[in-house]
């Protein structure tokens, strides 16, 4: 009948609220907890929390609850796929919103959420497609733990060592290769299989476009921090280096 599909969207539509509504709670426990820090620490971990749980329920059902995305783009959505992509879309209305009011974003993550949201609305209303949109949110979540990870040192003075090193090596490498890498295959499946909606197709093209736009940034990122080294690294060449005096090495 024609009403069916509002019928069949009011449990994904109370799904997404119940999903907004806890991460709300979330962020005002950590409020409560943790007083004396700042709005953006406590929403730092719910990003963190959310981060972790989104990379763990997509890439069970990517890997191993299926269908595989390569292969099967456009297909049904399974009751899982709807759970966990109405889990993550409440998420990011809750950080879109909290990212509007306190103007912590610039607007290629503003842009990069709205997409999001819109990818995962379309999803959920078509009823089929989870399958692609759920891997894309597999390869986009599982650096967001380190992402977070990496604020949180810094924020405690401890981003200078050996551990804030091996959490940018993982972070970018995880990046180019799952983010850019495997994005780029499920954008291919996702454009050239025919049963895909063309204006998810269109939606796809533009989140890979902002990934390519994150990873602008982060091959700065890792430019300056290489020069940085580098020079760094010269300095201590030039201090340590043997004086010389008339030709021959001074005595010290």
């Amino acid at each position: 009948s024609f009403f069916s599909p509002f019928r069949r969207m009011v449990p994904i539509a109370l799904q997404v609220l119940g999903s907004l509504l806890a991460w709300l709670c979330l962020y005002a426990t950590f409020c409560r907890w943790n007083g004396r820090c700042s709005p953006e620490w406590n929403c730092r971990l719910v990003t963190l929390l959310h981060g972790a749980t989104a990379t763990c329920l997509s890439g069970y059902i990517a890997l191993w609850d299926g269908p595989w995305p390569l292969s099967h783009a456009g297909s049904p959505n399974t009751a899982l796929q709807v759970h966990v992509l109405s889990l993550t879309l409440g998420y990011f209305i809750f950080d879109l919103l909290w990212c509007l009011y306190f103007q912590t974003e610039g607007h290629l993550m503003l842009l990069h959420h709205t997409l999001s949201i819109c990818g995962m609305i379309l999803v959920l209303g078509l009823g089929k497609s989870a399958t692609e949109v759920n891997a894309v949110v597999f390869v986009s979540e599982i650096t967001n733990p380190l992402l977070q990870t990496r604020w949180f040192l810094r924020e405690m003075g401890r981003y200078h060592t050996f551990l804030g090193e091996v959490v940018d090596f993982c972070f970018v490498l995880l990046f180019l290769v799952l983010r850019i890498g495997g994005g780029a295959l499920i954008m291919y499946a996702m454009v050239t299989a025919p049963d895909p909606n063309w204006i998810l197709k269109g939606g796809g093209l533009a989140m890979y476009v902002v990934s390519l736009g994150f990873m602008v940034e982060i091959c700065r990122f890792v430019r300056r921090k290489v020069l940085k080294k580098y020079h760094a690294w010269m300095c201590l060449r030039s201090v340590n280096a043997p004086v010389r005096t008339n030709g021959h090495v001074a005595a010290h």
